[in-house]
């Protein structure tokens, strides 16, 4: 009979309720290197979504390890990890701690002390170089390993997941990028793994799990782990563990891991399947990798893919997934859009983990992520703009019994964002804002699109009793380059037309880039494969310098390259001329001149605030775009706030930070089945 993703899966001597995995990933939600009130709410809430094995964040078995400042560190995580078991207990989840070490690849930048690896190799990424390992720090690090998964299931976890995946010291010894020793760490390169396995399998006791996630594919294949290399190193270690998590990554493509959505969902099928038959039935394999679709999910169980799956972004994103899966709703799930744009956080502003789609990801003990109780009813509101922010109102106030009008002037509901949603990679966009619309709807919430609304019906609104909430978006600048020669588009004029690239001016086109942001990328790359000849300006040594953030700035370079896109770094532009861009190289201030026919601006916009000004009425709530044009994260977490406001619960700074996870007044981590993430409701 095949497995569904409902069905409990065995996983060594204990069973999970489903066969949903949330791997480890970084979430800076810790106190320090400990685990925090916060990552106890985090977790809680996707197992009362019904997740079936929770790997929380991968802890460093050594205190010279410190890859990230908030990188969590066994030795002080046994407080934090017996929390999150008891709140995860009533719903039956299989909780892990992960625990690793980073190696090479991590920083002495927190802990001021030398990186240890298997050979001298710098990082790739760092370019620091580390110290060799002697075999008796080897011997410490395999009983480091041990007394973490001592302290994991003293606890009262079920076990531990290894970590030898992506940016771990277990893959630097399987790899010959990086393991270039002469010794029997060197002839044997699985030698330190099947250590650290033997001595956390002794530590754990018979009951404990073991499992292993194992970078199978370093896309290095001159040197690196190879599929047909891994396929041998599973054949041998699967015997040993509970649970295989086959991954791909390495040094040189860390991005690789969990990609953005240029990178297609499920990339990691076929290396799966291969890693499976090599496991031969001893052991539970599971299949990551950009898997966000639960019908996806299903069918790589269905075929043979895999045992089980992650979907870590997707349970970001929705952490009910399961539960909605369950009970026959998973076209009610919260879509991933992969953009990577809040739930990569490993960089050094050290945001709080979160996601675009759900704001109250990672954000568990601050903002309500439960429909407020409210009576049906109530005064009517009237959204101005179906954008992010507006659909996101829409929603909340409808789902909790308001009567809703949504007025858009454009044709259909979407916004900036849906008219965005072109060129590779960006398609995925328009799936967040078409499931916001789908559940307004379904909630009960009415559409008036092609609709433009003057002040006076504000007033009238507003004179009747009822309640209005502005959203009316941005509007681009229109007089950045004052007596142009040429003509200058607006980057989302460009999108939004149905002509594309063909409703542009004939010959050379440039895009000027001062944000650095996708917007500028994504338009040079899409104009160029459609046959246009393009440069892209941008005032920055790189182009899109932005995406760093999002995993995206190499491998978007390297598009722009293949594309045929003249990339003009360091340039500022100083006039835009008859057939001409006069620019000036930033640090030298030597000019030029571009060829070109029309110009596409993607700087900044300006919040549409016309009929707010008009209004003249601070009280009328504003969210999104037209307070000031930023990312859908902020769309979609003031539209949220904005109907919470309407509904009377306190979304003000202080409210937020007095709320912690037991304060009477603040929002509570989910408790018991009857939570919003096991009935599939969550906010």
């Amino acid at each position: 009979m095949t497995a569904t993703l409902a069905d409990p899966l065995t996983v060594g001597s204990v069973t999970a309720p489903s066969r949903v995995l949330f791997g480890p990933h970084e979430t800076n939600l810790g106190d320090g290197r400990r685990f925090s009130a916060r990552h106890v709410a985090y977790y809680a809430r996707r197992a009362a979504g019904g997740v079936g094995v929770l790997v929380t964040e991968t802890a460093s078995v050594t205190t010279d390890d410190w890859p990230y400042e908030r990188a969590p560190l066994a030795s002080v995580a046994g407080p934090g990890w017996q929390q999150v078991a008891r709140a995860c207990a009533p719903h039956g989840t299989v909780v892990l701690a992960g625990i690793g070490h980073a190696g090479g690849q991590g920083s002495s930048a927190f802990s001021q002390e030398v990186m240890w690896a298997p050979s001298r190799v710098a990082d790739v990424v760092t370019r620091e170089p580390p110290a060799e390992l002697e075999e008796q720090a080897i011997a410490g690090l395999v009983a480091a390993f041990a007394a973490a998964a001592e302290e994991a299931v003293e606890a009262g976890l079920a076990g531990v997941e290894i970590d030898a995946g992506a940016w771990s010291l277990l893959r630097q010894f399987h790899s010959g990028l990086t393991n270039l020793r002469a010794d029997r760490f060197g002839a044997d390169r699985l030698l330190f793994t099947r250590q650290v396995i033997a001595a956390v399998r002794r530590a754990a006791g018979p009951g404990g799990v073991v499992a292993l996630r194992l970078s199978c594919d370093e896309l290095a294949p001159w040197a690196g782990v190879t599929p047909e290399q891994a396929a041998a190193m599973v054949a041998e270690l699967a015997p040993s563990v509970d649970l295989l998590t086959v991954v791909r990554a390495g040094p040189y493509s860390s991005a690789a891991y969990r990609p953005d959505a240029h990178t297609g969902a499920g990339f990691n099928r076929e290396l799966c399947r291969q890693m499976r038959r090599a496991a031969a039935g001893a052991t539970p394999v599971v299949l990551q990798g950009s898997v966000v679709d639960p019908a996806m999910a299903a069918t790589a169980l269905a075929d043979g893919t895999c045992d089980a799956v992650e979907m870590t972004r997707a349970l970001i994103a929705d952490a009910g997934l399961p539960a909605k899966v369950r009970a026959g709703a998973a076209d009610r799930v919260r879509p991933c859009i992969r953009c990577n744009q809040a739930c990569r956080v490993r960089d050094n502003r050290n945001p709080v983990v979160s996601c675009v789609v759900d704001p109250a990801s990672g954000h568990e003990t601050e903002e309500p992520f439960e429909p407020p109780a409210a009576a049906p009813g109530g005064p009517p509101v009237l959204i101005v703009g179906a954008g992010p922010a507006g659909l996101e109102c829409a929603r909340v106030l409808a789902g909790a019994g308001r009567p809703v009008v949504v007025a858009e002037r454009c044709p259909e509901p979407g916004g900036t964002l849906a008219r965005a949603a072109r060129g590779p990679g960006r398609e995925t966009l328009r799936e967040a804002t078409d499931w916001l619309h789908t559940e307004a709807v379904r909630l009960g919430a009415a559409f008036r699109t092609g609709q433009a609304v003057g002040a006076g019906d504000v007033r009238r609104m507003l004179a009747e009793g009822g309640q209005v909430v502005l959203a009316t978006g941005s509007r681009p600048v229109s007089d950045r380059y004052p007596d142009a020669g040429t003509p200058v588009v607006d980057a989302l004029a460009v999108l939004s037309d149905q002509a594309g690239p063909d409703g542009l001016p004939d010959g050379p086109v440039v895009v000027v880039d001062p944000v650095g942001d996708a917007v500028g990328v994504n338009l040079a790359e899409w104009l160029a494969l459609a046959g246009r000849t393009v440069t892209l300006v941008a005032p920055d040594p790189v182009a899109g310098t932005q995406l760093a953030r999002t995993g995206d700035l190499a491998d978007a370079n390297g598009r722009l390259q293949r594309a045929g896109v003249d990339r003009r770094l360091r340039r500022l532009v100083r006039r835009v001329g008859d057939g001409v861009v006069a620019v000036e190289d930033a640090w030298t201030g030597e000019p030029a001149e571009i060829p070109a026919s029309v110009v596409v601006d993607c700087g900044h916009r300006l919040p549409e605030e016309s009929l707010y000004l008009e209004l003249g009425d601070p009280r009328i709530p504003r969210a999104g775009d037209c307070v000031a044009p930023r990312s859908l994260l902020e769309a979609v977490l003031e539209g949220r706030r904005a109907a919470l406001g309407l509904l009377g619960v306190d979304t003000g700074p202080a409210a937020r930070h007095a709320a912690g996870p037991h304060s009477p007044g603040g929002p509570q981590p989910p408790a018991g089945p009857q939570s919003a993430g096991a009935t599939g409701a969550p906010l």
